[in-house]
Formats: structure tokens, sequence, C-alpha cells
């Protein structure tokens, strides 16, 4: 899937001169955590509910003792001023905006995301704005994500060819000591394992492989690991 295929749009957005009370109002009548700013066509900056939490005007602005301030860079006391007392978006937002392409694969979404901490981002075509992405939308995915109908029953040859290779490119199974064997579309592994985490990692790549009936975990922890 591609992110125009699970963004949202229309998008709600703002405009850099849109005071911050109508942004806390429009957060909070759409039950958003963020909008885009937007100048024209143009996204200029991001305003979340994140930037809206250290306000003077409700007492919560930044405050730090005078000897820790004089160690502050000036120009991030200058920030601060600005994100506790500015009264217009251009005044408050993220300028400094990460975005996605409308082609983007949903795996690369995912990565901007946990990458910058991020809660959404927007996506951009050109310069133009076109949607927007949440962690939200990524959740609605993986909820009507159904698996490929399996045409064909696969033999257990095949099922093991393919869970070997499959398992063939992780470095924590290459440096195990576990035997594969398929029976009747079960997959039954053997051996030993050094974690509890790799045992449920087998289990995760055998249940992956098409034609996989049920999986039979016979390994055992390692309590004697190799040094060498």
């Amino acid at each position: 899937m591609k992110a125009r295929d699970v963004m949202t749009s229309p998008v709600i957005s703002a405009r850099p001169e849109t005071p911050v009370r109508e942004i806390a109002a429009l957060l909070l009548e759409q039950r958003i955590s963020g909008v885009p700013i937007v100048d024209g066509d143009r996204v200029v900056g991001i305003l979340s509910e994140g930037d809206l939490l250290r306000r003077a005007e409700i007492g919560t602005e930044r405050r730090r003792s005078k000897w820790l301030d004089a160690l502050i860079d000036p120009n991030v006391q200058a920030a601060d001023f600005s994100a506790s007392r500015g009264m217009l978006a251009r005044d408050v937002m993220t300028s400094d905006v990460v975005s996605v392409p409308p082609d983007s694969d949903l795996a690369e979404v995912a990565r901007v995301l946990e990458r910058n901490r991020i809660k959404r981002v927007p996506v951009i075509d050109g310069e133009r704005l076109v949607g927007i992405i949440s962690r939200a939308n990524l959740l609605r995915a993986l909820a009507l994500f159904r698996p490929p109908e399996v045409e064909d029953v696969q033999t257990d040859e095949a099922i093991r060819r393919a869970l070997q290779e499959r398992l063939g490119n992780e470095d924590w199974f290459r440096s195990s000591r576990v035997n594969v064997v398929v029976s009747d579309g079960v997959v039954h592994f053997w051996g030993t394992v050094k974690s509890d985490a790799q045992r449920r990692a087998l289990e995760v790549a055998a249940r992956s492989v098409s034609g996989v009936r049920d999986v039979e975990n016979h390994t055992i922890r390692d309590i004697f690991p190799s040094t060498g």
C-alpha cells in the first residue's frame, strides 16, 4: 500500500496568520492533534498540541533557574519565548517540515514517523499539500489488512524451503542450532535457541508462510551459550 491509499484528504489546515487561540479551538473541535500551516498551497510549518503545551496564558511556560538559563543558547531562549507568548501560528509552529510523497510505501512512512519522533506527516505532491498521514491512519490500514487467499495447498517441501529461505536472511537464525521439519502443513522446530525472543520470532516467521496450518515449537533455551 502507498501513502495515497491511507492518507486523510482533504486536509484540515491553518494559515500562518491564524491566531493561536483559534488553532487550539480547531484541534479540540476536529479531535485532531496537529495541523499543517499552509501559505497558498505550500506547507510552511506544522503546529501540534505539543507546541501549545508551554503557554504563558495558562502558566505552563518553560521556567529555568537563572544559573541554568545562563548556560542555554540565546537562540533556544528566544525560541522558547516565542513558543510560549506568540499569538499567531507562524510564531509558534515548527518550520522544519518533514513530508512524504504520495507514492511512498507505508513502510517508509512508518520509518519517517519513527525516525523523526513525530505523530503525523504531510503528504506533498511537488509543493502541493494533498493529504496527511497519522499513526492512526497506519493502524487503520493494519486493521483492514487481509492476507492474500492461498489458492493452492503448498507441499511440505515447498513450505520448508520457503521458511528456510526467509529465515536464512536473519543473522540471529544463522547463529542458532534449529532444525525445521514440516509434516502435513505443520511446522516443527527442534533444537536450541538463545532467548524467548528467538523462539517467538521462529513462530512468527513460520506463520507468515503460505500453506502453514500450525506451528509446534519444541526448541529449548541454551543455558550454556557459546562464548566463542
